[in-house]
């Protein structure tokens, strides 16, 4: 449906009744008023020439006052019935899909914000939001990342957002950060993110999971490993690293992740050479020969 489009209808005549009662008392209080003012403007020349008292001129300038204050009274009311009447014409909000409508014509609507008052539901598809959450720890090593230099934002932070679909494919067209909320949800040690995406096409409907990229961060002089070269171990995640031709194990702190590749924030130094093939047959003091050298900057 199209913005301003109408959509239901209801039946207006008890609301035209009212509204043409209230134009009937907008035009007997301008009577009044018409009374009252020539009342007023045949007094005034009268007091001059002492024929009426103070009193008699204090009445008719009081009258005049209340008849204009009914005036307006009568079409402030007026206002109000006329709105009535323009609320029982239903038109959309805004552009978007509706859904199947809950009455057929004739029905009787109960008043209220209640299910059964509900006549139908219109999704906002193009723009469409995209929630997502981001966990406690995440945030807590963003922060961390950026005080200690490792990570630098995109200018007025301005994110780049990515949606996948459950196939596989990526929605096209990137979308933009516009809400974060300011508090963690306890229950789930999250923070709700929402990005606003463009879909004209409809690639993309209310209630679709997708995955989302968040994109703008950068890492200066970041380790980077292929995510299969790190093991899981007992005391916590390593790789194996080659030193004098044998395999050694080297304790690690992933942090974020790239395509198929960890970010390593601690425990790799510049130069160091990391096992990223056939690491489930290697194992501490296991000589190694370097067979081929894999690029140690990740594909974009």
């Amino acid at each position: 449906v199209e913005e301003g489009q109408l959509m239901f209808v209801l039946d207006q005549r008890p609301f035209l009744a009212e509204v043409e009662s209230a134009q009937g008392e907008v035009a007997r209080q301008k009577a009044l008023l018409w009374n009252a003012e020539q009342t007023k403007n045949r007094m005034v020349p009268l007091y001059l020439q002492n024929a009426v008292s103070q009193k008699d001129l204090d009445n008719a300038i009081a009258e005049l006052l209340a008849s204009e204050a009914n005036v307006e009274k009568a079409q402030a009311d007026l206002y109000r019935k006329e709105l009535d009447l323009g609320f029982a014409s239903i038109v959309a909000p805004v552009k978007g899909l509706a859904s199947q409508s809950n009455y057929r014509p004739g029905a009787l609507i109960l008043p209220g914000a209640s299910e059964e008052s509900l006549l139908t539901t219109l999704y906002v598809v193009d723009p469409i939001w995209v929630n997502f959450n981001i966990s406690d720890n995440d945030l807590l090593q963003l922060r961390k990342g950026m005080k200690e230099g490792r990570i630098s934002l995109p200018p007025n932070r301005q994110f780049r957002v990515e949606a996948i679909l459950s196939d596989g494919t990526t929605l096209p067209g990137e979308g933009t950060i516009d809400f974060m909320n300011p508090a963690i949800q306890q229950n789930t040690g999250t923070m709700l993110v929402r990005a606003v995406f463009p879909n004209p096409h409809l690639a993309i409907y209310p209630g679709l999971f997708v995955k989302v990229r968040v994109m703008g961060a950068s890492y200066p002089n970041a380790m980077v490993v292929p995510q299969a070269a790190v093991v899981q171990g007992a005391t916590g995640p390593f790789v194996y690293v080659i030193k004098n031709g044998k395999a050694e194990v080297r304790p690690v702190t992933p942090g974020s992740w790239y395509k198929d590749y960890w970010i390593i924030d601690q425990g790799l130094q510049a130069g160091d050479i990391v096992i990223a093939k056939g690491v489930n047959r290697v194992q501490q003091g296991t000589p190694v020969t370097i067979q081929s050298m894999m690029s140690s900057r990740p594909p974009l």
